[in-house]
């Protein structure tokens, strides 16, 4: 059981952090070179749109198995296990203002053709992206050197 909740528990992680640089590092930089505003942003919603129901599922999937290894370890839980948690909540946090502020903000921009509001927003989706990217690569070296 350890070892399966341990899978899904990485499983998580990767897609959500491996979607999360496929979108800063791929995705955003062709759109801009390819796409003007009118093409570009309504592609980046839908994009968004996929992509932030797999980050839902894999926050659910990371509360649940995260919170059954850490009370399984007990006592002897690594400090870096504690913060690899903390830095998950930061980000799960982080996720949940994307969507509910500069998301919202983007779809509203898209359906209305306010290409400069669209822009902002995004700017801002990938600001924050970029901040759980990073947190994301500290909360891996902290379980993996903080032992």
């Amino acid at each position: 059981m350890h070892n399966l909740l341990l899978f899904l528990h990485l499983a998580a992680a990767i897609f959500w952090m491996g979607g999360m640089a496929f979108l800063v590092l791929a995705m955003r930089p062709a759109a801009h070179a390819h796409l003007q505003p009118p093409q570009r942003l309504p592609f980046a919603t839908d994009v968004l749109r996929r992509f932030f129901v797999v980050v839902a599922a894999s926050i659910a999937v990371l509360l649940s198995t995260g919170a059954w290894l850490l009370m399984q370890g007990g006592r002897g839980v690594p400090p870096g296990w504690h913060a690899m948690a903390g830095l998950g909540v930061v980000m799960m946090l982080i996720f949940g203002h994307i969507w509910f502020s500069p998301f919202r903000k983007l779809k509203a921009a898209v359906a209305a053709g306010d290409w400069p509001k669209g822009g902002a927003a995004m700017q801002q989706i990938t600001l924050l992206a970029k901040i759980n990217l990073g947190l994301g690569w500290i909360a891996i070296a902290a379980v993996m050197l903080w032992r």
